[in-house]
């Protein structure tokens, strides 16, 4: 697998991309090649020109949750003629509008829409997207250190209700040496993301993960604490933080196991 980094809040030092606070990753995964998620704005294809990245050659298109730093690149695609032809694979929920401290924050199209534009693909369980990757879908609770917060609200069938961020999900490379795990935000937790994947996958091996984690701590919590022995525990040493982990967090991430920088630019190979 090639993982390319096309958004993110940063970019490499010295070369000129361009940032923002979203995610986008070009993934090519044997004769596959898949988008997963893609930004707030048309950066995604400007930096994807620039990395010499087709867009043409991506067949599928991995959401990992419904706000618009993770699917508002959807509506440039739509305007370059990019998702015709194309397959978006997400949860049920990810469409819904979303509204927080009364702005929008949901994605630009509804599931109607999208209908109409691409093949929509909504599931709650597992799906094998290419060779070696896996769409998690919804992901269990299972460590109490990571409960779901509460992120604006969400209309979901007309009726207003607290958005617990339930369709937030996650990618799992199948590698020789383990497991990969590809994330958004996390707001499903991190932990709790590992190991549906190592249950998905009948593998209790992980090679690495590169993501938002949803880490923005300013101070060493008990969350943040619980997360760092966590991966010490499962012996995780592939660790690429970036998006929502404050710097601080990173940091006392970094003193425990040494973190690699993410920035637009980035490019990471498993076999």
């Amino acid at each position: 697998m090639k993982l390319t980094v096309l958004v993110d809040n940063y970019t490499n030092i010295d070369e000129y991309y361009l940032g923002e606070p979203g995610v986008s990753y070009y993934i090519e995964d044997t004769d596959a090649t898949v988008l997963f998620d893609t930004g707030y704005s048309d950066i995604l294809l400007r930096n994807a020109e620039a990395l010499h990245k087709e867009m043409t050659r991506v067949s599928k298109i991995v959401i990992s949750h419904g706000h618009d730093d993770h699917t508002r690149g959807l509506k440039f695609m739509q305007q370059e003629g990019l998702l015709t032809g194309k397959e978006i694979i997400a949860h049920p929920d990810t469409f819904w509008k979303k509204e927080s401290d009364g702005l929008s924050i949901g994605a630009p199209f509804s599931e109607e829409e999208l209908c109409k534009i691409t093949k929509l693909t909504l599931v709650r369980e597992p799906i094998k997207i290419s060779e070696h990757l896996t769409y998690l879908a919804e992901i269990p609770q299972v460590n109490a250190f990571e409960k779901r917060k509460i992120i604006g609200k969400m209309r979901k069938n007309g009726v207003e209700q607290d958005d617990y961020v339930k369709e937030d999900s996650a990618l799992v490379y199948k590698g020789t040496r383990g497991l990969t795990i590809i994330t958004g935000c996390s707001h499903s937790g991190i932990c709790n993301i590992i190991e549906y994947a190592k249950k998905v996958c009948g593998d209790d091996r992980i090679e690495g993960i590169i993501g938002g984690f949803h880490l923005l701590e300013t101070t060493m919590t008990p969350r943040l604490q619980e997360t760092i022995a966590y991966f010490q525990k499962n012996h995780i040493q592939n660790l690429s933080p970036c998006h929502c982990v404050s710097f601080e967090a990173k940091a006392y991430i970094h003193q425990a196991i040494p973190i690699h920088t993410v920035g637009v630019g980035m490019q990471m190979e498993v076999i």
